[in-house]
């Protein structure tokens, strides 16, 4: 599973981060940004659940 966050969508929430802070984190303009390139096996349903509950709906299945 691959994930991306589109950077005009974000709005800084912290949510995703949050939920599964394995592969999310802040970048260098304070917006959230996946720091893996696969999504480990682990952390898949918490990826899910961080994608689904953004609330700009930021987070894509690439």
């Amino acid at each position: 599973m691959k994930l991306s966050v589109d950077q005009d969508l974000c709005i800084s929430c912290g949510l995703c981060i949050d939920t599964c802070p394995s592969v999310f984190d802040w970048n260098d303009d304070g917006k959230a940004d996946v720091v893996v390139d696969e999504v480990p096996d682990d952390a898949e349903d918490d990826a899910r659940e961080a994608m689904e509950s953004c609330p700009s709906e930021a987070i894509k299945e690439d």
